[in-house]
């Protein structure tokens, strides 16, 4: 496969990647961070599948089941027609708790005809690091580990285990089922039961799509992200996820490999921050319980990332036996990046923080435990501000005075401030209001390069980078101001190619990057369009937007020349941008009624 045309299902708990063939390529259980099942999506030999092998006579064609995360991938032959219906349950089960269970529904409906096909099944547990043996029981065949008899996958159809097991040819002249489960079920298993959890998981996906607002264009592909930034929400604590997979590649055959399954305070502000103005507040609500559930104690400091339960150690290890997406090594889980300094990241939380207490204060113990988050911050962003660190794209070589960890460290003081005044907080909101003008006071004065006439990188290079884009979208200075209007020309004539955007073409730690990061060029289209180049930024937009895959999925970056997909998948970062930019170019239908899905 050329290019990442995967669909994705998911149920806030764990997710799997399904090939426009219908074969599940990625997928771990029982969370989003477990070990995988299936992984041929980093080792096309080993990694581990569960697929439908058709005859070449078959045309496949995929689609999402409207404004729901339930995947439909449609066979089609003279003998005979049928569609495979993926999902992953996700239901109220009361006012409070979710049926959310690690696994995964494999609906087989007849559409006409009498089509066949044989069945693939072969996972792979651990990251493929072991054998497996198969044990056909009375309703389910057990897949267990030779290494581990309790790492095990339980898998129910109404097929006979032996036609799975043996790969023989099934003629289809009724509908079928899989069921796919990290745990023995306690129930029958059985075709009403299947169509049941269908039925159920259909009506959560189209109520909390519902809530969203609606707009006069773009509104699919607004819809297709915000589902996207919903599925990457571990819903047990309230954790957004960066992406779904670790280690694709950057570049194919380099080692910009990295595990994003885990929860950067940044990305998942920015996220919040999006599902916030489409309308979802419950999401921003369990998000900043998972903040303040992550300080035990006053004297907690913040790192930039934590696990999806609030781990703070996340030790980056390289998986030696896998090949590689399209044999690009090493193949890694963990982040070493949780070690990093990035003062950037607060400014993306109180922004977050100020707007729940703006429409959310809450109950008061609520409140007093978020003041205490705000202390906190203030406190370190107060202490670091005019050191330098490794900034937003997480340089790993030596720490510079980055020009937007500067300004998001103004976000951070400008929102405090604000958050104290809406508390009657006076002599904070003062102290901190000082203390953001002495900031801003200080990027003007070293950010900006006058003879050059643009806002740079850092403090001590004649380098742009995109994320300078941000300035505006945060308040920090005006569309009209002419330092940002020269400083957008400068990055769309140095960073701008083909269409798509570098992040930055200085050296870093690998040399320089070599691909386009998808949000980079969001952020191209969202200044021009504030600027007042309307037109060119709609041109812009409307050829990005034909990057993306069959289903409009988008990846953390893109090849300038052939606009394939490449990096971790689907990433929270583009389907944020691709909201923010698209509801740019429309107007609101109407207003949800935010009602809490």
């Amino acid at each position: 496969m050329d290019n990442l045309n995967y669909g994705v299902i998911g149920n806030c708990r764990s997710a799997a990647l399904v090939s426009q063939t219908g074969s599940i390529d990625w997928c771990c259980l029982p969370d989003f961070d477990s070990p995988s099942v299936f992984a041929k999506l980093l080792d096309y030999e080993k990694g581990g599948f569960f697929s439908f092998q058709v005859s070449d006579d078959y045309i496949i064609s995929q689609s999402y089941f409207l404004e729901t995360n339930i995947l439909k991938t449609l066979f089609c032959s003279n003998e005979g027609d049928f569609e495979v219906i993926d999902f992953m349950p996700r239901y109220k089960i009361n006012d409070v708790d979710f049926f959310s269970p690690a696994e995964i529904y494999r609906f087989i409906r007849v559409v006409s005809g009498r089509p066949s096909f044989s069945v693939n099944y072969s996972p792979k547990l651990n990251y493929a690091k072991d054998d497996v043996i198969h044990k056909t029981e009375k309703d389910h065949i057990l897949t267990t580990s030779v290494n581990n008899s309790s790492d095990c996958i339980y898998l129910y159809s109404s097929f006979k285990n032996e036609e799975i097991l043996n790969q023989e040819e099934i003629f289809l002249t009724e509908n079928h089922f899989f069921l796919l489960s990290y745990n023995q079920k306690l129930i029958h298993i059985d075709i009403d039961r299947v169509y049941l959890e269908y039925q159920r998981t259909k009506i959560y996906w189209l109520n909390w799509s519902n809530h969203s607002k609606r707009f006069t264009h773009y509104n699919n592909e607004i819809m297709r992200s915000l589902l996207v930034l919903k599925t990457m929400t571990y819903h047990v604590t309230g954790a957004v996820l960066a992406a779904l997979t670790t280690s694709l590649p950057e570049t194919i055959g380099e080692v910009r490999n990295w595990d994003y399954r885990f929860c950067w305070l940044r990305d998942a502000s920015m996220s919040i921050d999006t599902l916030l103005k489409m309308g979802h507040f419950s999401g921003a609500e369990r998000f900043l319980k998972f903040i303040t559930g992550i300080l035990k104690s006053k004297h907690d400091t913040f790192q930039i990332m934590y696990g999806i339960r609030g781990e703070r150690d996340l030790i980056e290890e390289d998986l030696d036996h896998l090949s590689g997406y399209k044999n690009s090594k090493p193949v890694r889980t963990g982040n070493a990046a949780y070690h990093q300094k990035q003062n950037d990241v607060f400014g993306y939380m109180l922004n977050v923080i100020h707007q729940n207490y703006q429409h959310f204060p809450g109950t008061l113990d609520e409140i007093e435990d978020m003041w205490a988050v705000v202390l906190n911050v203030t406190q370190t962003v107060a202490n670091d501000w005019e050191q330098p660190d490794q900034g937003i794209w997480e340089i790993r070589g030596t720490e510079k005075h980055f020009v937007l960890s500067k300004v998001m460290s103004w976000v951070a003081m400008d929102r405090a401030s604000l958050i104290a005044e809406l508390l009657q907080k006076m002599d904070y909101s003062a102290k901190w209001r000082t203390i953001a003008d002495l900031i801003k006071e200080d990027i003007l004065k070293f950010g900006w390069n006058d003879e050059l006439q643009t806002f740079t990188q850092t403090y001590s290079n004649t380098h742009v980078d995109a994320s300078l884009l941000l300035m505006i979208e945060y308040g920090f200075i005006e569309p009209t101001d002419e330092r940002f209007v020269q400083t957008v020309s400068a990055i769309k004539r140095d960073l701008f190619h083909d269409g798509l955007m570098y992040r930055y073409v200085t050296d870093d730690d690998f040399g320089k990057p070599t691909s386009s990061f998808t949000i980079c060029t969001f952020w191209l289209i969202q200044a021009l369009f504030k600027i007042g180049e309307v037109e060119e930024a709609r041109s812009i937009f409307e050829n990005l937007l034909k990057c993306g895959n069959h289903v409009g999925l988008f990846s953390e970056d893109i090849d300038f020349k052939n606009k394939r997909l490449l990096g971790n998948f689907p990433q929270a970062y583009s389907h944020l941008a691709l909201i923010n930019t698209a509801t740019l170019f429309s107007e609101e239908r109407f207003i949800s009624k935010f009602i809490k899905p």
